[in-house]
C-alpha cells in the first residue's frame, strides 16, 4: 500500500515537473519570437480577438509572427537622411519647416517604422515645427531585428536627442507612441535628458501588465505563462523585463508632459494611464479619445488631437 502511495506521487511529482519544463520551453520560443522580428515576406499574425480557435493554440504554443517593420513610404517633401550609432545603427529622416518653432523627434511603436508616423509629422509640420522621425533597431532602415519595447530603445532616443541638441538651440519635443513613448520615459528617467516637453501616446504601465493584456485579448488566463514570457522575454535579451516599467519611469520626470489615451484600448488600461499620470511631475495634461483603442488617433480625432497638441505647445511656451 504504501509503495504504491509512493509510486503515485512520484508520478504527480514527475507530472508537475514535466508541464513547468514545457511551459518554460514554450514560453522561451514565444518571447524570443516576440522580440525578433521575422523576414519580411513572412505572414503577421492577426489581432488576437479576431483570430481563430486553432490560430489561437498556435499562437499560444509557437509565438505570434511578426515580419520585420520595412518604411513603405517617404515623406513627401525635401528631407535629409541621418545615420547615427547608438547601440546600433540607426537611420532617421529630418524634415524641415519654414521659420521652426523647434523640433519634434518621433518615436514609432512595436512592430512601426518612420514612415509609419509620417502623417503625425505632417501635423506638427503644419504648426511650424521641425521633425525627425527614426527607425528603431530593428525596424526600416535601422539595425538589426531585435526589439525590447523600449528598453534598448532608450539609448536610441538620448542618441537622437543629442543629435538635435547639437545643432539647434530651438526647444526639442519629444514625441512617441505606444513603445517609443515607454523608451522616452526610460530615457528620460534614466539619462536626466532634458527636452522641452514630452508628448506620449498610450504607454503601457508595467511589462507584466502589457503582457497580460495580450492573454486576456485572446481570452485565456494570463497566469502563469505572462509571468513566465516576461522573465524569459528578459534574458533572451539581457536586461530585467519585471523593472522596465513606465509607471515607475514618470515618477522620475519633471519635464511638461502631454499624456494621450484611447478609452477603447484593450492593450493599454485606464488605470494604468492614470497611474502614470499622477507619477508625473510638473505640468502636465491629459486627454481622452473616447471612440479609439490602441491605434493611431489621426484616424478618428485627427481635428481634436492636432487641437490638444496646439495647445499644450502654446501653453508650454508662455
Amino acid at each position: 500500500m504504501i509503495g504504491k502511495r509512493r509510486t503515485r506521487i512520484r508520478k504527480i511529482l514527475w507530472t508537475v515537473v514535466a508541464g513547468f519544463v514545457l511551459m518554460n520551453v514554450i514560453a522561451a520560443f514565444h518571447a524570443y519570437k516576440f522580440t525578433h522580428f521575422s523576414d519580411s515576406g513572412v505572414q503577421k499574425t492577426g489581432n488576437p480577438e479576431a483570430l481563430s480557435f486553432a490560430a489561437k493554440v498556435q499562437a499560444l504554443l509557437f509565438g505570434v509572427s511578426n515580419p520585420r517593420p520595412e518604411n513603405k513610404g517617404k515623406p513627401s517633401g525635401p528631407y535629409k537622411q541621418v545615420i547615427l550609432q547608438s547601440n546600433k545603427r540607426i537611420e532617421g529622416w529630418y524634415i524641415s519647416a519654414d521659420s521652426a518653432k523647434g523640433t519634434v523627434l518621433i518615436c514609432h511603436g512595436f512592430s512601426g517604422n518612420k514612415a509609419s508616423m509620417l502623417d503625425k509629422s505632417d501635423v506638427f509640420h503644419e504648426l511650424g515645427y521641425d521633425t525627425f522621425l527614426i527607425d528603431f533597431m530593428g525596424s526600416g532602415g535601422s539595425e538589426g531585428n531585435q526589439t525590447t519595447i523600449g528598453f534598448y530603445e532608450a539609448q536610441q532616443v538620448c542618441t537622437a536627442f543629442r543629435y538635435l541638441k547639437e545643432r539647434t538651440q530651438q526647444p526639442v519635443i519629444l514625441f512617441g507612441t505606444s513603445m517609443g513613448a515607454a523608451a522616452i520615459m526610460k530615457a528620460v528617467c534614466d539619462s536626466s535628458i532634458q527636452a522641452d516637453a514630452l508628448i506620449l501616446e498610450c504607454p503601457f504601465g508595467t511589462m507584466q501588465e502589457t503582457v497580460e493584456a495580450r492573454f486576456h485579448n485572446m481570452r485565456v488566463p494570463a497566469f502563469p505563462m505572462a509571468t513566465l514570457l516576461v522573465f524569459w522575454g528578459g534574458l533572451e535579451n539581457g536586461f530585467n523585463a519585471f523593472a522596465h516599467n513606465p509607471a515607475d519611469y514618470a515618477a522620475h520626470i519633471k519635464i511638461p508632459s502631454l499624456l494621450m489615451y484611447g478609452e477603447k484600448d484593450l492593450n493599454v488600461s485606464r488605470a494604468e494611464t492614470d497611474r502614470i499620470f499622477a507619477r508625473l511631475g510638473g505640468y502636465r495634461e491629459l486627454k481622452l479619445y473616447p471612440e479609439s483603442g490602441h491605434e493611431n488617433y489621426l484616424k478618428k480625432y485627427k481635428a481634436q488631437w492636432t487641437q490638444n497638441v496646439e495647445g499644450f505647445l502654446a501653453q508650454i511656451a508662455k
